[in-house]
């Protein structure tokens, strides 16, 4: 990959910097930005079919699902939003609770036209997607978590106190002041010491990502969702009182959340299958894209989610 950039770079002009570069979304995909409730969200749409939103966490925007994104949009139509203060959409100063940012998603399927919808997420994304499932139990038709947490879900009292989760109180004013200018310092943290293999996920990437976390506003939002992570606990306590029927797939990668994730959603829904993916630490789509392309696709389409690890 960086032999590639670099011949890229001699053909443009050795003294032109070299563009960072993700996986586009299918030309089919249009873009649009639609309002919410306090918030103006970005968002991708393609293909065509029962729909799946694909929910980012942070160190990501909705780009990191473009190729899962491609695939979907064979058989789906495919919603990927980036979250409020996330990515290009707008920065409100409130509504980083995970129940709010829920019915972000749902105004956003509404206004496209959308009932019903399997909903995907990864890391932060993880956290609304329950959130989203909890809260409208009657529009979601099946769930994926990925590889985190979700707060107040047992055994949330012990995995908030994992030495590796110190970054859930860290934010501020301060903080903010710390990370300005050294976004990519703080970003390389989470892509290096969650990955289970780090060069996996690679320079184009980073440098992508932590171009969008370099804009205005942009981490002092990414704190803001950690630091409403105690009301997600309490708004989570009480919706697991009733717990979800749909069918749930949760997936950890090996070196980083594991069984865990299942374990927790096992807590909270009635019908949960467990995909642990072999090797792969916390970035399952820049790790193990493969894997998880085919067991989310597949368990979307409701067939066996076949792979290393499966339960």
């Amino acid at each position: 990959m960086i032999r590639l950039m670099l011949l890229a770079c001699l053909f443009a002009g050795a003294s032109l910097p070299v563009a960072a570069a993700v996986q586009p979304f299918p030309p089919s995909f249009r873009v649009q930005d639609i309002q919410t409730d306090g918030a103006t969200i970005h968002v991708r749409v393609g293909g065509k079919g029962p729909a799946v939103v694909l929910l980012h966490g942070f160190g990501d925007t909705g780009d990191m699902w473009a190729p899962l994104a491609a695939d979907l949009a064979r058989n789906h139509t495919v919603v990927v939003p980036d979250l409020r203060g996330m990515g290009l959409s707008s920065h409100p100063e409130s509504g980083y609770d995970k129940r709010t940012q829920a019915a972000d998603i749902r105004s956003v399927l509404t206004k496209l036209g959308i009932d019903h919808a399997a909903v995907v997420g990864h890391d932060i994304g993880t956290m609304v997607a329950y959130a989203y499932a909890a809260r409208y139990p009657d529009k979601t038709d099946r769930l994926v978590v990925m590889d985190a947490p979700v707060p107040g879900i047992p055994p949330w009292d012990q995995i908030v106190r994992w030495p590796a989760l110190w970054h859930f109180d860290f934010g501020g004013p301060d903080m903010e002041r710390l990370v300005a200018g050294r976004e990519r310092i703080y970003l390389d943290r989470f892509w290096n010491e969650f990955a289970g293999d780090p060069p996996k996920v690679d320079e184009a990437t980073r440098q992508h990502y932590a171009e969008l976390y370099a804009r205005p506003n942009a981490m002092h939002d990414a704190f803001a969702q950690f630091r409403a992570i105690r009301k997600d606990a309490e708004d989570n306590q009480a919706a697991m009182a009733t717990k979800l029927t749909i069918p749930v797939l949760a997936i950890g990668g090996e070196k980083s959340f594991g069984a865990n994730e299942a374990i927790v959603m096992r807590n909270a829904a009635t019908n949960v299958t467990e995909l642990v993916v072999p090797q792969a630490g916390h970035w399952l789509m820049e790790e193990a894209p493969g894997t998880t392309i085919a067991a989310v696709h597949n368990f979307i389409d409701g067939k066996p989610v076949a792979a290393a690890g499966a339960k």
